[in-house]
């Protein structure tokens, strides 16, 4: 799932993945619509066959300068997008996952670190730590492993957009490796979690923060 604006992004994705000789569904929407989590995943069942693999990636960040700049209708946007979605498209997909199935949760290293800048955005990765423990319990009966990926800081599309000119400057430079990570070196906790290779892991949440520790 993709926002319309994320259109000429979608199309690239799927180029690469047809590249790889594998089948893209691009379905547009927007996740903070509930109709929409269900029409995904009946439209990925329907379309490819099944469903295996639930990477719940989508996010909103919003930022605050102090407490009274928090704005209500963005907060709930956040809640929104970031968990209320995340549930649901698990709430959907659930029912059609086999045993061996995995579903990754994105979550962030704000669930522990929680900048001052972000606390709303904090709370949300906060929230979705404790979901994939608790959907993990729920899940393991059916043989769903469910685990989440924390990220530090990375150089995704996102930053230029939450963040100013001095602060990319700066991007990692605190973290114990003293840089900012790339989305290739983010991307292989997902594929451990979603693979064989993982099957021994539920309930996890693997930090991908350049030594920022989380637990």
């Amino acid at each position: 799932s993709y926002l319309a604006v994320e259109q000429e992004d979608a199309e690239d994705t799927r180029a690469w993945v047809e590249k790889a000789g594998q089948r893209c569904v691009l379905l547009p929407g927007d996740i903070c619509d509930r109709d929409h989590c269900v029409t995904l995943v009946e439209r990925t069942v329907g379309d490819l066959g099944g469903i295996d693999i639930l990477v719940n990636n989508a996010a909103a960040q919003t930022m605050n300068e102090d407490l009274d700049s928090i704005d209500d209708d963005e907060m709930q946007g956040a809640f929104a997008a970031n968990v209320f979605a995340m549930i649901r498209l698990a709430k959907a997909a659930a029912p059609h996952m086999k045993p061996g199935s995995a579903i990754v949760n994105t979550t962030s290293e704000q669930a522990k670190v929680a900048t001052k800048s972000m606390i709303v955005y904090a709370a949300t990765k906060g929230a979705i730590s404790s979901l994939t423990v608790g959907l993990s319990n729920l899940l393991v009966g059916q043989g769903i492993r469910v685990n989440a990926v924390a990220p530090g800081p990375i150089w995704t599309p996102i930053q230029p957009i939450a963040k100013s000119p001095e602060e990319l400057e700066k991007l990692g430079q605190d973290t114990p490796l003293g840089r900012a990570g790339q989305p290739a070196e983010l991307a292989p906790a997902y594929v451990l979690l979603a693979s064989p290779e993982g099957s021994y892991m539920t309930g996890a949440v693997i930090a991908v923060t350049g030594g920022v520790p989380i637990n």
